[in-house]
């Protein structure tokens, strides 16, 4: 037989007991108590007992955890409503989360974070603005194995890198604090990456936020000349003092490793509202060093939501 569970208090010295039964509770009550919580606690009260289990584990409890309109956005996705079909509530919550899936004909990735089951997208390389894409002279499109994506974009060369995306806050989870990132890497060739660069987001509502960053450490190029874009010249590696000055490379970031094999600069942060529609832009340029640089690789922009250890 299961055993009790009870509170105690204690009043006037005196140890007060309350016995209360939560196994004769109906398993669809406990599931409704459930379903106010969080994806985390129901895999934690799972644990508890079988009756919790299996009112934690229901299609009730998880359903509540699933985006409002996850049926809408399997639709947009190629023979992804039959997983419908193929998997309880929990279990399309959990490959939704651990496997991205591409909507509207590969322009977006689409996920949900684990612990809240908020909606997050990445916006394909195909579907940014970037300067001169379309001239193989700066721009190459490929398949790469490492993405998700059916193409990304590798630069040439280029002196004016100049990348911008934007999305439509309906398509977040409401009353969200998200974040946007750059989703990139470099090729071991990679060149001219010496010069702080910028990103900036901008909303309807608010100013738009500039923040500096370095594409690489600044260590390689203290040590190794570089190449110079299309005309084959070398040039010595820029000092800190001559490439900015020392309060910019206090301020400047730099990228951080994913765990998917790629680095990402963080753009900026914003916040949805309840039900809002306003669009969100994001910018990343490179063009003040007027330095020519190749070999990044770009799979697209990262809109995901904040999480208490970022």
């Amino acid at each position: 037989m299961e055993d009790q569970r009870e509170f105690k208090m204690v009043e006037g010295g005196a140890e007060i007991f309350y016995g209360i039964d939560f196994y004769i509770l109906p398993e669809g009550c406990i599931a409704a108590v459930v379903s106010f919580t969080s994806p985390r606690d129901a895999c934690r009260f799972s644990s508890v007992s079988r009756i919790f289990k299996s009112a934690s584990d229901s299609d009730a409890v998880w359903e509540n955890f699933l985006p409002s309109d996850y049926r809408q956005i399997l639709s947009r996705s190629d023979g992804a409503l039959s997983l419908l079909d193929s998997l309880s509530k929990k279990q399309l919550f959990m490959h939704l989360a651990e496997n991205s899936l591409l909507v509207d004909d590969g322009a977006l990735s689409f996920s949900i974070e684990k612990s809240t089951g908020k909606k997050s997208y990445i916006i394909s390389a195909k579907n940014l603005n970037i300067v001169w894409a379309d001239t193989p002279r700066y721009w190459t499109w490929h398949s790469d194995p490492k993405s998700r994506f059916s193409e990304v974009a590798e630069l040439v060369t280029v002196c004016w890198l100049e990348i911008k995306g934007k999305i439509k806050t309906s398509l977040l989870s409401p009353n969200t604090d998200y974040a946007a990132y750059l989703v990139f890497r470099m090729e071991r060739e990679a060149y001219g990456f010496y010069s702080p660069a910028e990103v900036t987001l901008s909303t309807a509502e608010g100013k738009p936020v500039t923040e500096k960053f370095y594409w690489e450490s600044q260590e390689r190029y203290q040590i190794v000349p570089r190449r110079v874009g299309i005309f084959n010249q070398f040039r010595a590696p820029m000092s800190r003092t001559q490439s900015t000055n020392q309060g910019e490379v206090d301020q400047a970031k730099l990228p951080k490793q994913r765990s998917d094999g790629w680095h990402e600069i963080k753009i900026g942060e914003f916040s949805t509202g309840s039900d809002d529609n306003e669009e969100v832009e994001m910018q990343v340029l490179d063009v003040k060093g007027g330095n020519w640089k190749g070999g990044l690789v770009v799979e697209g922009i990262e809109i995901r939501p904040k999480i208490a250890k970022e």
